[in-house]
């Protein structure tokens, strides 16, 4: 992610929530905000209404583009040509910050001498959005004093993903929008503590706090403390492990609050490796679609039943106390852990949330001053929190970047890797909506929320459903290369005409059959956003 996303590996929002709403500028992209983050919507709506210009990137119209005083409609998977070209009108009208990229970055030449090579005409083509608008939408961001970039799993899921961030690094770092209040990159996390479970290590190639595993002095740190030795070599990544099949090299599974077999492409993969597992064992609040597969199921206890911490999407880590005691035989992720990890022989004897945390603070610099005592008053703090006195950081960089200079990466167009054809004429987008969670493991529940949204919608355009003959309600078979699923239509003009939408939330329609089993080579995170689909009336054979 450029020199600035170097963020201690992390990808966290560089600034604060908070920050949004005293933004001059807010440019969302890949983010259908008002859906799946409505706390962060409220603060980009509430800056609009005292006088902000708000840019959002999208393919579709979603609510939030009703508000945008400009909105770039973009074909799937061209954000690395539509940000090229801002960043190229922005250098043609001397509006780049000539002082901020000779203090604090490297490699702009490299940067700006890519971006001299396009044509601005066949790259305004590519992304289908007016030339006219783009340059106007680079204008605007350009010129703010304190402008802010929102983005969430729509830049993230394409092959291209990595490349994307880099890309919107690249745009904040040539316009000085980093390093101070109210500015920077913001990636809104997908799922609740997801920003902790990272902080924690739960990725293949670090320990927790981002520390490599590679490195040998962080190596040495943690078999002192655990007293273990220590693997060298970094892990599988998510698709390494579920797409192994049934002559995959692993053998046992043990999956805690996730649920790849509705989550994750091509489920059909999935399935297989799953199904021809030795031993699998799921921990979760309720019995899920992964759950059916598992040899053993601990059921687990909720954030009302237990304490401990949750770190936000601003790097913000708080409390959660006990409301209740858990429930029938319910036992917190800790106790579960512990329990597991003592009867395979390693007791880790921690008898408390506060020991743990201490154990953290202890082993990991960026939160080094986060002790428990200090975390049960007030509203939290933010990584990094170096020690005791150190008061958290609401904004990164202010006076230097992880790696020292934010480094510009020029990245070019790569598309994506399934585009529609004549026997898949369709381009499928997926995302979520208002109603329900993830895999609605917890939110389909709820007789509201199904009351809401009892089922999953395909949006199509009303130009293709007249072709085909489709009304809204019908019953429709959606076909990729992958699979196929049943699924009801609903006429929309939110999407262009040769795409259609819907979220991935519903067993009964498995959109994720569908997905292609390609990923970004540098994060290996799956190109969930974009294949090639058809659609024809009736039901699944």
């Amino acid at each position: 992610m450029a020199g600035l996303a170097t963020t201690f590996g992390s990808g966290a929002m560089t600034n604060s929530i908070n920050e949004i709403e005293n933004a001059e500028v807010i440019l969302a992209t890949g983010s259908n905000t008002t859906e799946a983050h409505p706390q962060v919507a409220r603060r980009m709506l509430a800056a609009v209404d005292r006088g902000a210009k708000l840019i959002v990137i999208d393919p579709r119209r979603i609510r939030l583009a009703e508000f945008a005083h400009i909105h770039l409609d973009i074909r799937p998977g061209t954000d690395i040509p539509l940000l090229n070209a801002m960043m190229r009108i922005i250098i043609d009208q001397n509006l780049v910050d000539d002082l901020f990229i000779d203090m604090r970055t490297e490699n702009y030449h490299q940067l700006r001498d890519m971006l001299y090579r396009i044509d601005l005409e066949e790259t305004a083509k590519t992304t289908g959005v007016p030339l006219e608008r783009i340059k106007e939408a680079a204008r605007v961001y350009a010129r703010a004093r304190k402008a802010v970039i929102c983005y969430c799993l729509g830049i993230t899921q394409h092959i291209s993903g990595t490349r994307n961030v880099q890309s919107l690094a690249n745009l904040a770092m040539l316009t000085g929008n980093v390093e101070k209040e109210d500015t920077g990159v913001d990636p809104l996390r997908g799922q609740n503590n997801v920003q902790g479970a990272c902080d924690m290590g739960a990725l293949p190639n670090v320990f927790p706090g981002y520390q490599s595993v590679g490195n040998l002095d962080f190596r040495e740190k943690f078999e002192a403390a655990w007293q273990v030795r220590l693997p060298e070599k970094t892990g599988l990544t998510l698709m390494e492990m579920t797409h192994c099949g049934a002559e995959g090299l692993i053998r046992g599974m043990f999956i805690m609050g996730e649920n790849p077999m509705l989550s994750d492409p091509v489920l059909s993969k999935v399935e297989d490796t799953l199904a021809n597992l030795e031993f699998l064992a799921v921990s979760d609040i309720f019995l899920t679609e992964t759950a059916k597969f598992a040899h053993v199921v601990f059921p687990a206890a909720s954030f009302a039943e237990k304490t401990g911490t949750f770190t936000n999407s601003e790097r913000r880590v708080q409390m959660v106390r006990r409301a209740i005691d858990p429930v029938g035989h319910c036992r917190t992720d800790a106790d579960i852990i512990m329990g597991i990890s003592e009867r395979m022989g390693y007791p880790m004897g921690h008898e408390s949330p506060v020991e743990i945390m201490e154990e953290i603070a202890m082993l990991t610099p960026i939160y080094g001053g986060m002790h428990h005592d200090r975390l049960e008053s007030g509203w939290g703090l933010q990584w990094p929190c170096w020690d005791r006195g150190h008061p958290g950081t609401p904004f990164l960089h202010k006076y230097y970047f992880t790696r020292g200079r934010g480094r510009f990466i020029a990245a070019e167009h790569d598309p994506p890797s399934e585009l529609p054809d004549k026997e898949y004429p369709f381009l499928l987008i997926t995302g979520r909506t208002y109603h329900h969670y993830h895999t609605g493991t917890m939110t389909r529940k709820c007789s509201l929320h199904n009351r809401e949204c009892g089922e999953a919608l395909l949006q199509i355009n009303g130009g293709d459903a007249g072709r085909l003959g489709v009304r809204g309600g019908d019953i429709l078979r959606v076909t990729s290369r992958r699979g196929v699923i049943r699924i009801t239509a609903e006429i929309s003009d939110v999407v262009k005409p040769g795409m259609i939408y819907t979220s991935f939330h519903f067993s009964e329609s498995p959109i994720n059959a569908l997905c292609i089993d390609t990923w970004d080579p540098l994060a290996n995170c799956p190109e969930y956003k974009v294949c090639a689909v058809k659609i024809e009336q009736g039901e699944v054979a």
